[in-house]
């Protein structure tokens, strides 16, 4: 196996720094794995990113650094792949520290699904812990708020390059935040790739601590996702899809009841918001502004849904 790991990044060094430190000092079986590349896909940073990279050269032996203009993170995607000398492919996050036995647990997981399905219509999932711990964010244990039931999410997947290529890669019409890895894995699971999980290779999502200065970018990315999930939909129109976007009167009664209709919002429960950051819960605190964050995805979602019709 040779692996092409891609990357996609945009303004995110300080981390940046710290996922490709970890992504060079791989532990793994040479008969298995012949050799492997980091992709970086610079997307129009602003900051230190690429004079950070060629100052790193020496230090960074397997990168290789693509550019393009701010254009997203299927586009960057894209661009990684079929730049790719490898036949399999990696995609995590500029924002993910991996553990140095990430390659290989993924090889592993990869040859022994191919032997017993006797194909490579497969492709691993890797575990995403979720942390605000910068300095050491690979001590973060397991929460369950970490659970992810997608089928196909680039955080942390290794998928054959032939696969993507014949699946058409990432539709870049996804250009706002949001589902076009999950759009992608509709059209995977339709060639009949099968998901296996991959708990070993194991990755963690570092964030900064949430606080109230970032509430108006994250009612902006669930409005966002709002109008991607109906583009979603436009391409596969299927209850499925319905469900995973949150458009069915279910989701609308649900987080209508828990907002009270919008009652519970950025503004009323920014008292309880502070008091939760102060007392040094804020992974806590996001959890409990979920219940307006999801309330503005909603109302996104059939905003754009009536603005299409």
């Amino acid at each position: 196996m040779f692996f092409s790991v891609v990357i996609p990044t945009y303004n995110r060094l300080p981390i940046l720094q710290k996922c490709l430190f970890a992504l060079e000092n791989q532990e793994f079986d040479h008969n298995i794995i012949t050799d492997y590349e980091i992709i970086v896909v610079d997307d129009g940073s602003i900051d230190r990113t690429l004079s950070w990279i060629a100052e790193e050269k020496t230090s960074l032996p397997h990168v290789k650094i693509l550019t393009q203009n701010h254009k997203g993170a299927g586009s960057a995607r894209n661009l990684g792949v079929e730049n790719a000398v490898g036949n399999w492919i990696i995609f995590i996050d500029s924002d993910l520290v991996v553990t140095p036995s990430f390659l290989q647990a993924h090889s592993q997981a990869l040859i022994k699904a191919q032997e017993k399905e006797n194909s490579d219509k497969i492709f691993t999932y890797g575990a995403v812990i979720n942390t605000c711990n910068f300095d050491n964010p690979t001590s973060e244990p397991y929460k369950i708020t970490d659970f992810s039931a997608a089928y196909f999410a680039t955080g942390n997947v290794a998928i054959a390059k032939k696969w993507l290529l014949e699946a058409g890669l990432f539709d870049t019409m996804f250009n706002q935040y949001g589902w076009e890895d999950l759009e992608l894995g509709v059209r995977l699971k339709k060639l009949g790739l099968k998901l296996i999980k991959c708990p070993e290779a194991v990755g963690y999502h570092w964030h900064p601590p949430f606080n109230l200065q970032q509430i108006p970018q994250l009612i902006e990315k669930e409005i966002e996702r709002g109008k991607m999930g109906v583009l979603f939909y436009q391409k596969h129109p299927t209850y499925e899809v319905r469900m995973m976007i949150q458009m069915t009167w279910i989701h609308k009664l649900l987080w209508g009841i828990l907002s009270l209709g919008g009652t519970l919002n950025e503004n009323t429960m920014k008292p309880l918001l502070q008091w939760l950051i102060n007392q040094g819960k804020p992974q806590l605190a996001l959890e409990v502004a979920r219940i307006f964050l999801n309330w503005y995805n909603v109302k996104g979602v059939y905003s754009a849904y009536n603005q299409n019709e």
